[in-house]
């Protein structure tokens, strides 16, 4: 119990680190949440900060999930099923931690970076074939939201085709992340159904019409 505390609690201080929000703070001297959709993710930061700060921070949300399911599948190291039950409920608290950060008043990104970073620990094949998938739809719509919510609709679907010893905790993980970082979407999906979700490279977008998906 007591290495399930630790572990749990250092997954989510570890994904709740606002790297987006210091990032643009050091740099820019600005506050990211003051920027497009408020968002301290890697999108937002882009547009507060320049491309490269946007993928600094994209790297930076991905490591820290890495890292976080990573060493504790060094404390519960995998079994014939696949990742740790602890591993698991490690990626799920680094997710959360980013989504909701203590830090910043629980008011974070969308996961969509670290949760990549979780799963490209737990499950390398299903996280490179989800980029697959982003990249696919954002080829042909140029909408990187609708790219982010289908690449993670696929996780289950893909962890099932891809992932042949499998338990079901993993499953339950894999799904849970997918369906937080699909909610935490809402706004964009609400434009998406009304047809008004800015598309990638459009010169039209405004601080109203934002698509922020890491």
């Amino acid at each position: 119990m007591t290495l399930w505390i630790i572990t749990l609690t250092a997954a989510y201080l570890l994904g709740s680190i606002p790297f987006g929000y210091l990032l643009v703070r050091f740099v820019q001297q600005e506050d990211v949440r003051d920027t497009g959709s408020g968002n301290i993710g890697a999108t937002n930061v882009a547009r507060a900060g320049g491309t490269t700060l946007g993928l600094f921070t994209l790297l930076l949300d991905a490591l820290k999930g890495f890292v976080a399911a990573f060493l504790a599948m060094q404390f519960a190291p995998n079994t014939a099923n696949g990742p740790s039950t602890l591993a698991i409920a490690a990626a799920v608290a680094a997710v959360v931690g980013h989504i909701f950060p203590v830090w910043l008043r629980f008011r974070g990104g969308k996961g969509i970076a670290t949760a990549l970073g979780v799963f490209i620990a737990l499950v390398p094949m299903v996280a490179f074939s989800s980029v697959g998938v982003f990249a696919l739809i954002v080829a042909i719509t140029r909408l990187v939201s609708l790219g982010s919510i289908l690449a993670a609709v696929s996780i289950p679907f893909l962890a099932i085709l891809l992932v042949p010893h499998r338990s079901p905790a993993l499953l339950v993980g894999l799904s849970f992340i997918s369906l937080l970082s699909i909610v935490k979407h809402h706004a964009n999906i609400v434009r998406l159904l009304k047809g008004t979700e800015t598309r990638f490279g459009s010169k039209n977008s405004d601080s109203t019409d934002k698509k922020v998906n890491a």
